[in-house]
């Protein structure tokens, strides 16, 4: 028995990327500690990438390579697969279906693996008795799959708001503080790395909603499901809209959401105003940062790095600290023929308050086609802002609404757009008292 525990975990690392190699170090660097914390020595026996021939500085030489990552699965030196390469089909697809089946544990970062296949994959994992793990997946080093799969498993959940993509935090921490616009926080951002030549799947929301599937899946018990999520990114924010909405009492955050709304659950990613008291308005630059809200627990916060090698790649070791334990439960943390699939509210039957602003013409009788507008949608004015002319003549009059639904909120502004006092679209933001 004594010998069963001292036997190694033998890893095979598909995808030698920033995180691939973050994850050598640690096992290299940390080896005692990993190995006094699990019980058991964790040592890389196999590796999968591209280029074998491109120095990551890292030594790769005495470990077996496989061009094709998906042999990792036969690899009789490997215990456990850790897949890092991306994509939610693919190759990083066919890795896990082959791992799992062929009775390996499965860690990975993939967030677009498991939103997509999270069901199927969880499925295969308890057939074959082994361990699907993603911490990594979402939020880097905030351990915050843990934190619902055990920390918080005795709460029924209501609640989960989270920042969860730095790239955006950031750009949005830049155009309020440099009062910059959101085209030239973009271009320095990917100047240093911080955003990618191609930044749609973080401007736009996707990452954000891969993450916040998941989430939800967790918190909820329900199929991890990106298909049907509402999904907004940050591209139309404007420094206007920051500097109105500073002036408020708010801050601009690109947020992922999920709530229990009666039998259903509520699940949206989109920009929203949160008040400066809001622990999530405190959270800047590239951080992430989660609130959950449990019955008995209350609210909780978690705050840390959101990427990065160091973070990301402690997450997946930690997961490779779990299984050498032999620390085993359901992915998603119940069975997943338990996973349901809830109502899902459409978007526009959302209740809240809402930030609207539009660029007028300053003639007489502007204020009373406005109010006349909203009053025709059943929508109130809760306060309003106006202030001085544009450069092109116009004035911006900003409107918070009381409590009323987003379809009514949306028709108002599509009566705005007919009205010949209205320069230009206006815009709309939803209130979240996260």
């Amino acid at each position: 028995m004594t010998n069963e525990k001292q036997s190694p975990v033998r890893l095979g690392i598909a995808g030698l990327g920033t995180v691939g190699v973050g994850v050598i170090r640690i096992v290299e660097q940390n080896a005692g500690l990993l190995a006094a914390r699990s019980g058991r020595p964790i040592r890389i026996t196999a590796v999968s990438a591209r280029d074998r021939s491109r120095d990551r500085g890292v030594d790769v030489s005495g470990l077996t390579w496989h061009d094709n990552a998906v042999d990792l699965a036969a690899d009789e030196t490997v215990d456990a697969v850790v897949e890092l390469m991306g994509g939610s089909d693919g190759p990083a697809y066919a890795l896990a279906k082959a791992s799992l089946s062929a009775g390996k544990p499965f860690i990975t970062a993939n967030k677009a693996l498991v939103a997509t296949h999270g069901k199927e994959l969880a499925e295969l994992a308890e057939v074959n008795n082994v361990a699907l793990r993603f911490e990594a997946a979402v939020a880097g080093g905030i351990p915050i799959i843990k934190s619902l799969s055990e920390g918080l498993s005795a709460n029924n959940i209501s609640e989960v708001h989270g920042i969860l993509n730095g790239t955006c935090n950031y750009i949005l921490t830049r155009m309020e503080r440099e009062k910059m616009a959101f085209d030239d926080v973009l271009n320095e951002a990917q100047k240093i790395g911080y955003a990618e030549a191609d930044p749609t799947f973080d401007i736009d929301g996707i990452d954000t909603a891969h993450k916040t599937a998941i989430l939800a899946a967790l918190a909820f018990g329900i199929v991890p499901d990106i298909e049907n999520l509402p999904t907004e990114g940050i591209r139309n924010i404007v420094p206007v809209d920051i500097e109105y909405a500073r002036e408020l009492g708010y801050r601009i955050k690109l947020l992922g959401i999920a709530k229990k709304a009666g039998d259903a659950v509520e699940v949206r990613v989109h920009p929203a105003m949160v008040p400066l008291s809001s622990p999530l308005a405190g959270v800047m630059d590239a951080t992430n940062a989660v609130t959950i809200t449990g019955d008995h627990v209350g609210p909780t916060g978690y705050e840390g790095a959101g990427a990065g090698q160091g973070p990301t790649a402690s997450a997946v070791v930690a997961d490779v600290v779990d299984i050498a334990r032999g620390v085993w439960y359901p992915p998603f943390g119940i069975p997943a023929e338990d996973l349901s699939v809830p109502e899902q509210p459409g978007a526009e039957s959302h209740v809240g308050t809402y930030y609207i602003r539009l660029k007028v013409a300053d003639v007489p009788g502007v204020m009373a086609d406005i109010t006349r507008t909203l009053a025709r949608e059943n929508v109130s004015i809760d306060s309003m802002l106006q202030r001085g002319h544009a450069e092109d003549g116009g004035v911006y009059i900003v409107l918070i609404t009381h409590e009323t639904t987003e379809e009514a909120a949306i028709a108002a502004l599509n009566h705005f757009n007919a009205l010949e006092c209205v320069l230009e679209s206006p815009a709309m933001l939803r209130i979240e008292a996260a």
